[in-house]
């Protein structure tokens, strides 16, 4: 139509990213352009639980999750899905997640940004530990 601006791609991408899809579970295109899982599907054996330190956060890439415990011993999961630009984040520095693809930054202790461009902190998951075991859930849908 003249006259009529085209939508950006970032634009677009907002849109389709906000748009629920029934039936389909949430997905993130990773920064080698396949699709990964945003979060599990179905309670996810993470590992045992002692390799989650107190006061510290462990990195489970294949999951999308980041798992820490605080000083009490308390586990915390969250989704390591960016929720800028939707990309798996794959480096954690002590406790602080850093997305490879614009540089947001997030406490993996938290879920809160850090720093931008993100401005909306990370998806919480349900966690407990199990026999000993890491065991990280979907979250539970409304």
């Amino acid at each position: 139509m003249p006259g009529r601006p085209t939508p950006s791609r970032r634009t677009v991408l907002r849109g389709a990213a906000l748009t629920p899809v029934a039936g389909l579970g949430l997905a993130a295109c990773s920064p080698g352009g396949e699709t990964v899982d945003a979060e599990p599907t179905a309670p996810v054996d993470l590992g045992a639980e002692s390799e989650v330190a107190k006061g510290g956060a462990k990195l489970y890439r294949d999951h999308n999750v980041v798992v820490s415990r605080d000083a009490n011993g308390t586990l915390k999961a969250y989704s390591t899905i960016c929720t800028h630009a939707l990309c798996p984040i794959n480096k954690l520095e002590g406790t602080k997640l850093i997305c490879p693809c614009h540089g947001s930054e997030f406490d993996a202790t938290s879920g809160e940004v850090l720093a931008a461009p993100a401005s909306v902190p990370l998806k919480e998951l349900p966690v407990e530990a199990k026999n000993g075991r890491v065991v990280a859930g979907p979250a539970a849908t409304a």
